[in-house]
């Protein structure tokens, strides 16, 4: 929106600055420096402080602001400001010495990351929250210049939160619950800001510094102490004016150095400087090395460098763990073909800084440098001279060079020290940092890799090389990543490979870290035979390669928040298999004061994750037991297709069996109705099985428990209309058979119904389902215990997701996903009550067609089989269907490979024994089950005692009995 700006306050700004403009400089009418001011002198994210905080002088303190740590207590905030010049009023000076101008401030604390924008508007205002405080001031003022500087003084209006007169509690009202998102406010038009700026942006004149004061006397609750404000100018164009004092100082290091030849020498500086320096990568930061090899004092050896240390650094004992440094403000001029001038603002990153707010600030602080030198590409070094903030004395020296050869030990695509200039007055050992490579590098300046541990691999690969029958299963229904079209354009396969074998997910390491149960897995594949990185297609046929099964490949394994280890992070190189998706690696790790320890072997075999071992025997210090790493299954480039087709395949398969599964029911319908007698001992126990699992996909509000596994990233690609019709027609078979099963236990409630009604009443003549129910809950609940012992046993450390009926994944605990699979293991063995009543009735007939449960049992144990098939090796990462109906999760304890072979197996037991059972009455089976003139079974059940024919029973429901005129014909319908 527009704002009007009528500088109604010059009288106010002329008074408490008339000190500042008395001494300034007549300002030129032409000078053009003044239709710049807006863009020139606005910054963001500098730092701001208050100095009477801190001191300690006794008197009582007046902070700006209260901040809210609630959840925020370990973790050091931020203090951020920014300033943009809103409006600037040249054509109506009120002096010859100052132009009015107008602007916005924004000062916070934060912790979330959370960095101070412009606003749409420029209403003072407050707002916090837990984590954040954040207060916005208008100003109007003037611009002139002084002694080499240009300087702004401004009067503020804001509404500032009302302070209490304890000092010990000033804002009691944040820790009340829900008024800290309502603080209590007052209005405050009596804030100065002064900020001055440098006229020329150089090596010594680069900071912005200036003051927050409260013109309220002290005894007002509106007071606040002076706040301090510092940033950086960055608009202006820098002025390389240091040139005698980098040679001096860069040719007293010539006899330090160590001379590498394998570094980059082109003329082209800028353009890769340009990589390591952009402030939107996040992920282009420098590590600082440990400092192991120090030879001083504890004081010497523990200090950061030229940086002003603190008790977080002082206690990396010169470990510098996790300790970053990022460059800001890079200047890179190519002045002639032998020398490139390059500035810019060193600044650590501590680790209780969030790195991408460090990325952002423009603060200078004593953990910054500002460095100005020149890059030699006769040497290949860039030399720097760096200077503090606080001083402007200049007596650090950069040196930084770009390596080309990569190889095991070597994986720095910078690498660079900070030295004293004067080694006699030396404070600090030097302090070497590097950036680290990564996959996503692209070079084509000579960069190579030199492989050194090959011949160590093709000896891991001949010990854990699979047996010739497995290989040879595996070669015939797997696929693995692989070169492919390697005569169009090797360089873009080998890119594709290498991103199918890149690895990016949480897993759980075994044993567990102390710092948690999840882990982040990340593995980066650097290169694969010559190829470094990924190549462009303007790179044909520049490096020659035969491409073959066995490929040279190194990678970088980072095992993040598994810190409890001293193998973290692992540089490796060895053998990968493309015939049977095997990497057979030999590692790297730094053991800090004890060096590389090369004696690490890892096993990747697709599509499941690593396993990292030694090759040290168990007496040597440096043994460690096996780490094994569990995740969900790997998918890669052609598993994403073959889902999508086994999706479809799947579909019409579940159609085909939900058609078998409605045949066999309606085959038992038929069935019943010429075979009155055997209907009611047809089990309700199992037809209720079979009505679960059909009515539970239909019923929405059960997926709050009996859910389907949390999505796989594919379900876009799967909402195509053919998969819609799929699925309508797979849930109208559901449908058709639920209606049927509960037909079908319809029929058997009201022959049991009918049957008590007989004369005279002798209900232990009727099947009764209680004892059925009890002894198969028995069963199953005891199987579900043990099911829960061997799940924890196995995955313990896992959690399934489920998605609701509202499409949101959430957590569910080890019992409940159980409990979910335990459900699908009950529809296998949907048999077993009808073996238990059976048993119990002593049957004499055959209450169940032998299509209907040869047919369901088929059905049931359809999906091992075909599973089975397509994928012989457990954890079989094709199926990512997760339905709700016929299909299952291949992942869980009883769909696992076993399963696949054993629940098929007992499913035929369970109908073998019905078969049996009716083949043969109760009393011919009774009579061979006799061991020892000892009968296995008792007598025959009172129940058939006085069971009449079929037809009389039929005649006889018909009929009435005992003259109930009532009773209709009860043929069953």
């Amino acid at each position: 929106r527009t704002v009007t700006y009528n500088y109604d306050r010059m009288g106010e700004v002329n008074k408490e600055c008339a000190s500042l403009l008395q001494s300034a400089e007549e300002l030129k009418p032409d000078d053009s420096r003044l239709y710049t001011i807006k863009e020139e002198l606005s910054f963001s994210n500098g730092d701001w402080w208050q100095p009477g905080l801190l001191n300690g002088s006794g008197r009582t303190a007046a902070p700006l602001m209260p901040f809210n740590y609630d959840g925020y207590n370990f973790i050091n905030p931020l203090n951020l400001v920014s300033f943009w010049v809103t409006d600037v009023d040249p054509n109506h000076r009120y002096s010859k010495k100052s132009i009015p101008v107008s602007g916005f401030l924004e000062i916070s604390t934060t912790i979330a990351n959370i960095l101070p924008q412009k606003p749409n508007d420029e209403t003072p205002r407050f707002d916090i929250w837990p984590g954040n405080s954040q207060l916005s001031i208008r100003f109007q003022g003037v611009y002139t210049e002084l002694g080499g500087q240009r300087v702004m003084c401004l009067l503020g209006s804001a509404v500032l939160p009302s302070r209490g007169p304890h000092s010990n509690d000033p804002w009691p009202w944040v820790k009340k619950n829900g008024d800290s998102n309502h603080p209590v406010l007052a209005p405050d038009d009596r804030i100065l800001l002064e900020l001055r700026y440098p006229k020329a942006l150089s090596l010594w004149t680069r900071e912005i510094y200036g003051r927050i004061k409260s013109l309220n006397p002290e005894s007002d609750l509106k007071y606040f102490d002076e706040v301090l404000v510092s940033s950086s100018l960055g608009s202006a164009n820098y002025k390389f004016t240091s040139d005698d004092l980098v040679s001096r100082a860069c040719d007293s290091m010539n006899g330090e150095i160590e001379v590498i030849d394998d570094v980059y020498k082109g003329v082209d500086f800028c353009g890769v400087l340009d990589r390591f320096s952009r402030q939107e990568q996040f992920t282009e930061q420098f590590t600082v090395l440990p400092n192991f090899n120090c030879n001083g004092t504890d004081e010497f050896c523990r200090k950061l460098g030229p940086f002003v240390s603190s008790k977080e650094i002082d206690l990396s004992d010169g470990g510098f763990k996790n300790l970053k440094l990022v460059f800001h403000d890079v200047r890179c001029e190519n002045t002639t073909l032998s020398k490139t001038r390059v500035s810019s603002v060193f600044r650590a990153v501590p680790p209780s800084e969030q790195f991408y707010s460090a990325t952002q600030r423009t603060g200078l602080n004593g953990m910054t440098l500002s460095a100005e030198g020149a890059w030699y590409p006769s040497t290949g070094r860039l030399c720097m001279v760096a200077c503090s903030p606080y001083d402007n004395i200049c007596h650090t020296r950069v040196s930084m060079y770009v390596p080309l050869l990569f190889s095991i030990k070597q994986r720095s695509v910078f690498s660079g020290t900070l030295s004293s200039i004067d080694p006699t007055v030396r404070s600090y050992s030097p302090l070497a940092f590097e950036k680290p490579v990564e996959s996503t590098e692209q070079w084509n300046s000579g960069a190579h890799y030199e492989y050194s541990k090959i011949e160590a691999a093709t000896s891991l690969l001949e010990k854990y090389e699979p047996s010739k029958i497995r290989s040879a299963v595996k070669k015939s229904f797997l696929k693995f990543p692989k070169l492919e079209n390697t005569e169009e354009n090797l360089p873009y396969s080998v890119s594709v490979l290498s991103e199918d074998l890149k690895l990016v997910m949480r897993a759980v390491a075994d044993p567990l870290p102390r710092s948690g149960i999840y882990i982040q897995l990340q593995i980066e594949i650097l290169t694969i035979g010559p190829f470094f990185g990924r190549y462009s297609n303007n790179q044909k046929g520049s490096i020659s390669f035969n491409p073959m099964p066995l490929l040279n490949v190194s990678a970088q394994i980072n095992l993040v928040g598994i810190d409890a280890y001293n193998y973290s992070l692992i540089s490796v190189e060895g053998i990968y298999n493309s015939l049977f998706g095997k990497m057979y690696l030999i590692g790297c790790v730094d053991l800090a004061e004890k060096g590389l320890d090369c004696k690490v072997e890892v096993v990747i075999s697709y599509p499941r994750p690593p396993t990292v071992g030694c090759q040290r025997e168990k007496d040597d210090p440096l043994y460690f037991n096996p780490i094994k790493i569990h995740t969900a299954p790997v998918l890669y480039r052609n598993q994403r297709e073959d889902i999508l087709s086994r999706r479809g395949v799947e579909g019409i398969l579940r159609i085909a069996t939900l058609s078998l599964a409605i045949g066999c029911i309606s085959s038992q319908l038929f069935y019943v109705r010429g075979n009155i007698v055997n209907v009611p001992y047809v089990s309700l126990v199992m037809l209720g099985v079979q009505a679960i699992s059909y009515g539970l996909p239909l019923i929405t509000g059960a997926e709050a428990l009996f859910g389907k596994i949390a999505k796989t990233g594919f379900e876009n690609l799967q909402k195509g209309q053919p998969f819609h019709v799929i699925d309508y027609m797979v849930k109208l078979l559901v449908l058709v058979a639920f209606l049927s099963t509960m037909r079908l236990c319809q029929k058997v409630w009201k022959s049991r119904v009918r049957m008590l009604t007989r004369s005279p009443l002798e209900p232990h003549r009727v099947p009764n389902d209680k004892k059925v129910l009890f002894a198969t809950s028995i069963i199953h609940i005891i199987g579900y215990i043990l099911a829960l012992i061997v799940h924890y046993k196995t995955t313990r450390y896992q959690r399934e997701s489920f998605v609701d009926s509202n499409e949101y994944s959430r957590p569910v605990s080890a019992w409940e996903a159980e409990l979910v699979e335990y459900v699908g293991l009950m529809q296998d063995f949907f048999l077993l009550p009808q073996v238990i009543g059976n048993l119990l009735w002593m049957i004499q007939v055959k209450p169940l067609r032998k299509m209907y449960y040869i047919g369901l049992t088929l059905v049931r144990i359809f999906p091992h089989v075909y599973d089975f098939v397509k994928s012989p090796f457990p954890s079989n990462p094709y199926n990512y269907s997760n339905d709700e109906y016929e299909y299952f999760n291949p992942q869980t304890d009883f769909y696992s490979k076993f399963g696949d072979v054993a629940i098929p197996i007992f499913s035929v037991i369970l109908a073998v024994i019905v078969y049996v059972q009716q083949r043969w009455n109760y009393e011919k089976l009774r009579g061979k089950l006799i061991a020892r003139q000892a009968k296995l079974l008792p007598l025959g059940s009172r129940v058939y005692e006085r069971l009449p024919s079929s037809l009389s029973f039929e005649a006889e429901l018909a009929s009435g009995v005992n003259g109930d005129s009532t009773l209709q014909r009860a043929v069953i319908n």
